[in-house]
């Protein structure tokens, strides 16, 4: 993490991404692959391949490591998150994900990184520090208040916090945070809402939670065989 290392110069061909301006796709003897713009260039953050390509380096973005990789592989219908725009990422653990989003902010751009845990909030500073849209915070997501000093009004919100009450928490975090007609992205982790219910009837309970909150659904997608009993859902605050 947060280390020089070499690039791989092996033939390799990239393409923008047909939905989702910042994301590519990397094609080469590994196959097809989705990367980002490295902001850093010459720093791996979780071990991630780097590539080269016509003088500007991509970071590999592991769907196995990432949800929201993860569902934009199965084709989820909108990603709320653009060059220039301010998101709030809660549960940004060490920083895997909220890197590439830093990456598709770029520099104009800012990410609002809640984290409770002080261990992996070291590894989340040391990865933020040379980015420079990245504003790590030790919080708890289920206190928007306790943290409102430091975060502004918001485009977008993406959750992934591994707590009951995911859309209540979410719900909550945009009252305070997501501007009008914001738009919001949540791995619903079924597991850890409720161990005993099948996974469908979790999802569905969240997801009339956030319709009670004012949002309207825009796409949900099923993260198998990325991740086990997660649902990724995008919303919309109406």
């Amino acid at each position: 993490m947060g280390q020089e290392v070499g690039q791989r110069r092996a033939m390799a061909t990239l393409r923008e991404h047909p939905r989702f301006r910042g994301v590519y796709i990397i094609e080469d003897y590994q196959g097809k692959r989705l990367a980002t713009e490295n902001l850093v260039p010459g720093t791996k953050v979780y071990g991630e391949d780097l590539y080269r390509i016509a003088k500007t380096e991509y970071r590999i973005w592991d769907t196995f490591r990432s949800k929201l990789a993860a569902s934009i592989e199965k084709g989820i219908r909108d990603v709320p998150i653009t060059e220039r725009s301010k998101v709030l990422y809660l549960g940004a653990a060490s920083g895997t994900t909220p890197s590439h989003v830093s990456d598709i902010l770029g520099r104009k751009g800012r990410v609002f990184c809640v984290e409770f845990s002080p261990r992996v909030m070291r590894e989340l500073i040391e990865i933020s520090t040379p980015r420079g849209n990245m504003v790590p915070i030790l919080g708890d997501a289920r206190m928007p208040s306790s943290y409102r000093s430091f975060v502004e009004v918001v485009d977008s919100i993406y959750c992934d916090v591994a707590q009951p009450e995911q859309a209540r928490l979410l719900a909550d975090n945009a009252d305070m945070f997501l501007r009008n007609h914001g738009k919001v992205m949540i791995a619903i982790k079924a597991r850890s809402v409720d161990v005993t219910k099948d996974p469908i009837d979790v999802f569905k309970h969240e997801i009339n939670v956030l319709e009670g909150r004012g949002f309207k659904i825009i796409d949900v997608k099923k993260l198998e065989p990325f991740d086990k009993d997660h649902a990724m859902v995008v919303g919309e605050l109406i």
